[in-house]
């Protein structure tokens, strides 16, 4: 693998950002580079990344306002 961990914990790859969708509303989803999360307005959760995988279970999901 050519990236560095550094670029792995920053970022999430657009291509799969255009394709992931909430499990539960099926609506788009933002990054947040700060918390490492995929946020998901329509359902008010954030989605954790841990180890650059998109854990996109709603029950690993933190509850947002």
């Amino acid at each position: 693998m050519s990236a560095s961990p550094e670029r792995l914990d920053s970022t999430v790859d657009p291509k799969l950002l255009e394709i992931l969708v909430c499990p539960v509303t099926k609506g788009s989803l933002e990054f947040d580079t700060a918390r490492q999360e995929l946020i998901s307005r329509s359902a008010k959760l954030a989605y954790p990344i841990r180890d650059g995988i998109p854990i996109m279970l709603p029950e690993e999901a933190r509850k947002i306002d």
